[in-house]
């Protein structure tokens, strides 16, 4: 990871046009090609972003001190350094990834061997479906035959939709399983979160616990 400090305006050319002025900011640039502009103000969303796969190059002679990022679809990231502040690259090696703790791990393996609790029609593909970012929690096929990717939290909140978000660019990206769509599936799910999720188009599943395994309400019951 590449990691500069400067005083840079930045500018988005795409399906619109985006302009920030001149300011310090923090550029982030991952070994999946990804680069993303950090402000000091906000906990983790950047101010503007390219995901990968892009290339980027820095202008030299006249153009010095400009970046273009530039992505598959021909939109572009212009970054004019006027003042470099820091420029360290540091090696992090493959991240393991979160652990999940024993319920969410519970929860995964009941899922799979319930996976008709998604929906009827649901079949299957395989737990811990590893991607280059990290393992998916369960990818299965809905009714229609199409792929569905199934990140499972104990407590949903909008880390484990951004989570999910990343898997699903990637495994889009695969022909032999897109389109994919995703759902996000916890035993409480945070109104932000599930917001976040539905904008995105990411369904969202409450899960009970007990019910997966098989272990009946005990409150009084009418009928």
């Amino acid at each position: 990871m590449r990691l500069v400090i400067a005083r840079c305006s930045v500018d988005y050319a795409g399906r619109l046009t985006a302009h920030l002025p001149s300011a310090p900011r923090l550029i982030l640039v991952k070994a999946d090609g990804s680069v993303s502009i950090h402000a000091d103000d906000r906990a983790y969303k950047p101010l503007n972003w390219m995901s990968p796969p892009c290339t980027l190059k820095e202008g030299t002679g006249e153009e010095a001190g400009v970046w273009t990022v530039v992505n598959k679809a021909g939109e572009k990231l212009i970054i004019t350094m006027e003042e470099v502040l820091h420029d360290s690259s540091h090696e992090l090696g493959v991240d393991p990834g979160l652990i999940k703790d024993g319920v969410e791990a519970h929860l995964q393996e009941l899922l799979a061997d319930r996976i008709e609790t998604l929906g009827e029609g649901y079949t299957l593909i395989r737990r811990e479906y590893m991607t280059a970012i990290g393992p998916v929690d369960i990818l299965c096929r809905d009714a229609d035959g199409q792929t569905v990717a199934v990140e499972i939290k104990r407590r949903g909140e909008i880390d484990g939709v951004e989570q999910l978000t990343r898997y699903l660019e990637l495994l889009n990206r695969d022909p032999h399983l897109a389109p994919v769509r995703g759902i996000f599936a916890a035993q409480e799910i945070k109104p932000q979160a599930r917001v976040l999720a539905t904008d995105r188009g990411i369904g969202c599943q409450v899960l009970d616990y007990d019910a997966l395994r098989g272990i009946e309400d005990d409150k009084l019951r009418l009928f």
